[in-house]
């Protein structure tokens, strides 16, 4: 069964520029910070040296606050100013959006190289990466708008506080190497992968930015592009676990390992790590020399570090703690006590001491009249009950009975289904190439008419043995009880088969690892699992496993073949 690939729509400049290739100075070559003096900036908010053209130095453009670039993009506040380029917060007017902008000369060394990285890294559309969102050459100026995320936090700011929990740095290490794996496989590289480069969104996901552009800016480069990200994502992890970071010298706000010591695995820097994810950051790491502590294979590419991740044993979230409700104070009444004034502290109290029960002959003959009227009440309560009772013939408890069932399923009512949000999504590839990941976020948009499609096949409906499927994990920010999945398809005929498993992360390791829910085939398009009980999960994997058969359609710019499109997926509890 072969798979079919659409053309990618060729946006790259007419001026014949390749990738960047040529090597820069050794110390920052394989975008990882071995001289912290050169090499400490944040890719946002300071910078570090960069190689220019033979004896040519370029200013940055003049440019300040207010600025606008294609009457569009006014610039706020000058982040980084160096090398002879200038990165910006600004606002997309039109839009009415925060942005981030890089601004050089386009006569500058390395403007060429920026445009085409800008315009590789936006045909990628993968959402785990900050996307570029404009890359432009106008009034001699080159600059690159891409996505500006307030309220993400950097590596390196959360690492201030302390190193991550297991569970964080297990996330964070298969998040990032999974998508560098992705990006990788598009012939792109990052090289300069870092803590400042790494960011941890409001939804808990990881989110990389200043893919290709970053190094492009700089004139980094690499021979060995994949060992070179492959380590980064290495020393990330290690600084991770050990708020360290794993070289000689100072970087990014943490320390480095004492001189003369070598590469030491975490679990023998900081009590307590993680020993599957020591020997993890020490497989990607033996690139640089280290000798792996336990004599694993290392990893040389983030294809091999996701498939080392993807075999270790899972890594649980940690159970929440339990807070003890405040203990009940009950509350004791004090005869004769309201009104009064609260005693002294320390003051000695009069002891109340009750009456005395009436001891007199009047007080005894009170207590025996009382006791013959409630004598007569009961006996007469009785005798109406035994008449009222006769005269029915025994018919009330039934009618009672009755009266009650039927009250009672009339009034019942079945709890109305609950909408979920969805708070991201992205896919997942069990085997082979994905599909389209930049239109992921096209399924919870809320508009029906854009759309998330699966690639044309030459043969199906079932999608094996090509493939054992396709689909999206959908996260939906806490675990939330789960009753039920619509998603809205593109195609009609025979036939669909959307299947939903509940997932442990947003990268699962297998389809085996995962629970399925529940199981549908349709001939329409809409799709609807109802779960047979209600399953409690955060992450949620929508599953195609057979597509039906369409034609050429030139709104998604789909070939003819067995194929499906999922407009709109919603979740209810």
């Amino acid at each position: 069964m072969a798979e079919r690939s659409t053309a990618a729509v060729d946006v790259a400049d007419n001026s014949g520029d390749k990738p960047l290739t040529a090597k820069a100075d050794q110390s920052t070559a394989d975008g990882v910070a071995k001289n912290p003096e050169r090499d400490t900036d944040s890719d946002e908010a300071q910078g570090s040296g960069g190689t220019e053209g033979p004896g040519r130095k370029t200013s940055p453009p003049e440019l300040h606050s207010g600025h606008k670039l294609a009457r569009r993009y006014r610039l706020e506040e000058c982040v980084t100013r160096l090398d002879g380029f200038s990165s910006w917060r600004a606002v997309d007017e039109k839009l009415r959006r925060a942005v981030g902008v890089h601004v050089l000369p386009a006569d500058h060394a390395r403007a060429r190289s920026v445009l085409a990285a800008a315009r590789s890294s936006a045909l990628l559309g993968d959402p785990r990466f900050v996307q570029v969102l404009d890359a432009v050459e106008e009034n001699d100026l080159v600059y690159v708008v891409h996505e500006w995320l307030p309220d993400a936090v950097e590596l390196s700011t959360l690492l201030a506080g302390g190193p991550l929990e297991p569970h964080d740095a297990y996330q964070m290490v298969s998040q990032i190497a999974s998508a560098m794996a992705a990006a990788h496989r598009e012939g792109l590289a990052h090289l300069r992968l870092n803590p400042n480069a790494v960011l941890r969104a409001s939804t808990g996901q990881w989110r990389i930015r200043g893919l290709a552009v970053n190094a492009a800016l700089r004139g980094i480069g690499s021979d060995t592009p994949q060992r070179a990200d492959t380590e980064a994502i290495g020393a990330l992890l290690y600084a991770s676990l050990t708020q360290r970071w794993p070289y000689e010298n100072d970087a990014y706000g943490l320390s480095g390992l004492p001189k003369d010591i070598g590469l030491i695995p975490p679990d023998q820097v900081r009590a307590g790590v993680h020993r599957g994810l020591s020997e993890l950051a020490m497989r990607a790491l033996v690139n640089d020399g280290a000798t792996a502590s336990r004599h694993e294979a290392p990893c040389t590419t983030p294809e091999e570090l996701v498939k080392a991740i993807g075999e270790m044993p899972r890594i649980r979230p940690p159970e929440p703690a339990f807070t003890a409700p405040p203990e009940y104070q009950r509350t004791t009444y004090q005869q004769g006590t309201y009104g009064r004034q609260a005693p002294h502290p320390g003051a000695t109290q009069p002891i109340t001491v009750p009456p005395a029960p009436l001891q007199s002959r009047t007080g005894k003959a009170l207590k025996w009249a009382v006791s013959a009227l409630l004598i007569a009440a009961l006996g007469l309560g009785s005798w109406q009950l035994a008449d009222a009772l006769m005269g029915r013939g025994g018919k009330t408890d039934d009618t009672h009975k009755s009266r009650t069932t039927d009250s009672g399923d009339k009034n019942a009512e079945k709890p109305k289904p609950v909408p979920i949000a969805i708070k991201y999504g992205q896919e997942f590839v069990a085997k082979g190439d994905a599909q389209h990941p930049g239109d992921v976020p096209k399924t919870y948009d809320g508009d029906a008419s854009t759309y998330w499609r699966t690639r044309s096949f030459d043969e199906g409906p079932p999608i094996a043995p090509l493939k054992p499927g396709v689909g999206i994990v959908y996260d939906l920010g806490s675990p939330q009880k789960l009753g039920s999945a619509t998603v809205d398809l593109r195609y009609t005929g025979d036939h669909t088969t959307v299947e939903l498993y509940a997932a442990d992360s947003l990268t699962p390791s297998s389809l085996e690892s995962m629970h399925q829910l529940g199981k549908v085939t349709t001939a329409s398009n809409t799709a609807t699992v109802k779960l047979t009980k209600t399953v409690k999960t955060q992450y949620v994997l929508v599953w195609l496993t057979a597509v039906p058969y369409s034609g050429y359609d030139s709104t998604l710019y789909s070939g003819e073949g067995y194929k499906q499109a999922i407009g709109e997926v919603k979740f209810t509890g």
